[in-house]
C-alpha cells in the first residue's frame, strides 16, 4: 500500500502540502485533482524519489516496480515497437540473460532464463506491445518506423504505450489524455479500467476520472484529502461543504438559476429525442455541481455578435485534402446562428481537415463553399499557440486586437481567464501550456466571431477552466463546430453530432453514449476480416444528397423552432422578475396598489403570452421530429 504520515513538501519558498495522512490500497484508482500549480506534479516527483519531503514520511512497499510516464521521449532511430517493449523492464533483463548464456554457450543457465521468459508472457511481449500501439491510435506497420519519425504529440503516445508495457504495482499517469483523440480515451479508459496494480492519476478530464476513478484525490490549500468514489462523487461531497459557507452562498445561487434557466429550454425536446436527452442529464449534472465551482478563478462570456447571417456559411459537394490525396469529399453542410455541433471520427479521418476548411485556411479541391459577407471566424487550434509573441504580454496582445480599448478595461477581460494584476503584464515566453490556451481563448473571444471552431481547446486546461468555457459556450449565439476528446464538453455544448469517418461527413446515428459501441463494432467488423467500404462507397453520395435535401426542407422550422426558443428565455426571464418585483412586501401597503395591479396585469399578460409561445414551440418540435422520423 502507498502511505503518507504527515506529510509536508516546499517548491522553493512555497508551501504546496501540509500534514498530509492517507494510505492508498493495492488496486486502488485515485485521481488526483487540484488547481494549476497547487503541486499535484510535485507530488508525483516526490514519490518519484526525485523530490524530498520538508516533512513527515511515505512508504512504499519493497519490491514494488513503479511506472510513470517520461516527460521526455529521446530522439532515437529505433523502431517503434522496439522502444515500446523497453517498458518492460524484467523482460528485457531476461533477453539480455539469455544473450549472456548463449555467447558463454551456457545451456543450462540458456534454459533458466527460457523458462523465466515464459513465465513473464515473454513470448507474447511483442503482440502485446503491438496491441497498445493500436489501441492509442497507431496505425499498422506504424510500429516499425523509427522514433524520431513521428511529430511530438505522437511522441507522447509512444512514451505512454511504453509505461503501460511496464507490469507495474503502481502507475503514474499525469494528464495521460493530453495527446489522444477521443478514440484513444475510450481505449486507454478501458485498458485503466482493467489495470490491476495501484493507480494514481492527474487529469482534468471529468468524464475519464468518472469511467476510471475509484477514489479521488484532492490537493486543495495545501491539504490533501481522499474521498472514495469516482469524480462526481468528489464535485457532490465538495459542494455539500462549499454550500455551507455563507460568503459563497450567493454565487452558488446565482450559478443554479443559470443553468435552471438553460435546462428549461431543452426540457420538453429531452422527451423526443436520445440526443437531447443525454444533453439534459450532462445539464443536470452541471446544476448539481455547480457549487463546487463557486471559487472558481475564471469568469468571462461572449459578447454578442454584431451580425449574424443566415446561413453563416454553406459547402455544397466539397472536397479537400493534401496534394493529389483527398482527406473528405462530397460534404454538404449549412451553418446557421445556434447551431452547435460536435465532430466525432477516428484520429487521420480528417476532422482537423474539416476544420480547416470551415476557417478557410485550407482551400477547396473540389465543391463550392459560400461564406456570408459578415462572418467573423474564430479559430482555434493547438498550433495557434505557438504563433503567440514570445517576447510581449497578454495585455500586448489583447491591445493590438482592440486598440479602441482602455488598459483597465482589458486587464478586467483579462483577468477572467486568470490573468489578474500583474500576470497581464508576464511575458508570454514562459506560460505554461494551459496559460497559453487561455489567452488564444481570450483573443478569440474578444474578436466576437459568429462562427466558433474550436479543435481540442481543452488540451492543458484545468477543471476548472473547463467549467467556466462550457458555461461560457452555452450562451454563445453563433455556430459552433468542436472537435474534443473532453466528452463533456461535447456533452453540454453540441445539439448535432457528426461522424467523420471514410472521407465522409455524416450525421452520427446515436448520441455521445453510443460513440464507445461503435468503435467496438467497427474493430469487430475489422477483425473479422469485413470489407464495408465498397458497400458505403456505393450508398454515400445518394446518402449524402438525401441528407442534404432533408436539411434544406427542413431550415424553415428550425428557424422558428430557435426564434421560439429565444422568445421562451426572454418571456422566462421577464416572468422571475416579475415575481422577484412582487415579492416586494411595500407592494401591498395601501400606497402600492397601482403599482401591484400594474405588475399583475403584467404577470398576467406575461404568462398567456408564455403559454402561447410553449404551444407553439411544442407544434414546431413535433413537425420537426415527425419529418425526421419520415427521413430516416
Amino acid at each position: 500500500m502507498l502511505q503518507l504520515k504527515d506529510l509536508s513538501f516546499r517548491r522553493g519558498p512555497n508551501l504546496l502540502l501540509e500534514g498530509a495522512t492517507l494510505t492508498i490500497y493495492p488496486g486502488q484508482r485515485a485521481g488526483l485533482v487540484g488547481a494549476n500549480g497547487c503541486g499535484k506534479s510535485s507530488l508525483f516527483a516526490l514519490l518519484l524519489d526525485e523530490l524530498h519531503a520538508d516533512g513527515g514520511e511515505f512508504s512504499i512497499p519493497l519490491g514494488w516496480e513503479i511506472a510513470h510516464v517520461a516527460q521526455h521521449t529521446p530522439d532515437t532511430d529505433r523502431q517503434a515497437i522496439e522502444f515500446v517493449l523497453d517498458g518492460d523492464r524484467e523482460l528485457r533483463r531476461i533477453q539480455a540473460e539469455l544473450a549472456e548464456a548463449d555467447a558463454a554457450g551456457d545451456g543450462l543457465r540458456h534454459g533458466e532464463w527460457l523458462g523465466r521468459l515464459e513465465s513473464i508472457g515473454g513470448y507474447d511481449a511483442e503482440s502485446r506491445a503491438a496491441r497498445l500501439l493500436h489501441g492509442l491510435g497507431f496505425a499498422p506497420g506504424d510500429e516499425r518506423r523509427a522514433v524520431n519519425s513521428y511529430s511530438g504529440g505522437w511522441r507522447m503516445r509512444l512514451a505512454l504505450a511504453r509505461t503501460l508495457m511496464c507490469r507495474s504495482d503502481l502507475l503514474l499517469l499525469d494528464e495521460p489524455t493530453n495527446h489522444l483523440d477521443l478514440d484513444a480515451v475510450i481505449w486507454l479508459e478501458g485498458w485503466l479500467k482493467s489495470y490491476p496494480g495501484t493507480l494514481v492519476l492527474i487529469s482534468h478530464d471529468r468524464d475519464f476520472l468518472d469511467a476510471v476513478a475509484t477514489h479521488i484525490l484532492s490537493l486543495e490549500h495545501q491539504r490533501l484529502t481522499l474521498y472514495t468514489g469516482n469524480y462526481s462523487g468528489f464535485e457532490r461531497q465538495r459542494a455539500e461543504r462549499l454550500a455551507q459557507q455563507q460568503s459563497a452562498f450567493v454565487r452558488q445561487q446565482r450559478e443554479i438559476a443559470h443553468m435552471h434557466s438553460f435546462v428549461e429550454r431543452f426540457r420538453a425536446k429531452a422527451t423526443k429525442a436520445r440526443q437531447a436527452q443525454s444533453r439534459l442529464k450532462a445539464l443536470e449534472r452541471m446544476e448539481l455541481i455547480a457549487p463546487a465551482h463557486i471559487d472558481s478563478p475564471f469568469r468571462f462570456g461572449f459578447e454578442p455578435a454584431e451580425q449574424l447571417p443566415r446561413p453563416l456559411l454553406r459547402l455544397d459537394e466539397a472536397a479537400a485534402g493534401y496534394g493529389e490525396r483527398s482527406i473528405i469529399s462530397g460534404v454538404g453542410l449549412s451553418l446557421n446562428p445556434g447551431d452547435r455541433i460536435g465532430l466525432l471520427g477516428r484520429n487521420g479521418a480528417g476532422k482537423s481537415t474539416f476544420i480547416k476548411v470551415l476557417s478557410g485556411t485550407l482551400v477547396l479541391q473540389s465543391g463550392r463553399c459560400e461564406r456570408a459577407q459578415d462572418l467573423r471566424v474564430g479559430y482555434f487550434a493547438q498550433h495557434q499557440l505557438d504563433q503567440l509573441h514570445a517576447d510581449d504580454t497578454p495585455l500586448g496582445h489583447l491591445r493590438r486586437l482592440d486598440p479602441g480599448a482602455s488598459e483597465q478595461v482589458l486587464r478586467n477581460y483579462l483577468g477572467g481567464f486568470g490573468f489578474a494584476g500583474d500576470r497581464a503584464l508576464d511575458p508570454v515566453a514562459p506560460l505554461s501550456g494551459g496559460e497559453k490556451a487561455r489567452l488564444v481563448l481570450a483573443m478569440i473571444i474578444r474578436q466576437r466571431p459568429n462562427l466558433l471552431l474550436l479543435d481540442e481547446p481543452t488540451n492543458h486546461l484545468d477543471l476548472e477552466m473547463r467549467q467556466a468555457l462550457s458555461e461560457a459556450l452555452q450562451e454563445f449565439d453563433g455556430a459552433l463546430v468542436l472537435v474534443s476528446h473532453d466528452r463533456h464538453l461535447l456533452r453540454v455544448t453540441s445539439d448535432t453530432l457528426l461522424l467523420v469517418d471514410g472521407g465522409a461527413v455524416c450525421p452520427f446515428d446515436g448520441d455521445l453514449d453510443d460513440y464507445p459501441a461503435w468503435l467496438a463494432g467497427r474493430e469487430a467488423a475489422r477483425a473479422g476480416g469485413e470489407d464495408t467500404g465498397g458497400r458505403e462507397g456505393g450508398e454515400r453520395k445518394q446518402q449524402r444528397r438525401q441528407a442534404a435535401e432533408a436539411r434544406k426542407a427542413l431550415q424553415p422550422l428550425k428557424s422558428r423552432e430557435k426564434a421560439l426558443e429565444k422568445r421562451l428565455a426572454e418571456l422566462g426571464v421577464r416572468r422571475a422578475t416579475l415575481e422577484q418585483a412582487l415579492a416586494a412586501p411595500e407592494l401591498y401597503a395601501p400606497e402600492g396598489k397601482e403599482r401591484l395591479l400594474a405588475l399583475l396585469a403584467d404577470q398576467r399578460r406575461v404568462a398567456a403570452e408564455l403559454e402561447e409561445t410553449e404551444t407553439a414551440w411544442l407544434e414546431v418540435s413535433e413537425a420537426i421530429e415527425q419529418f425526421q422520423g419520415e427521413t430516416s
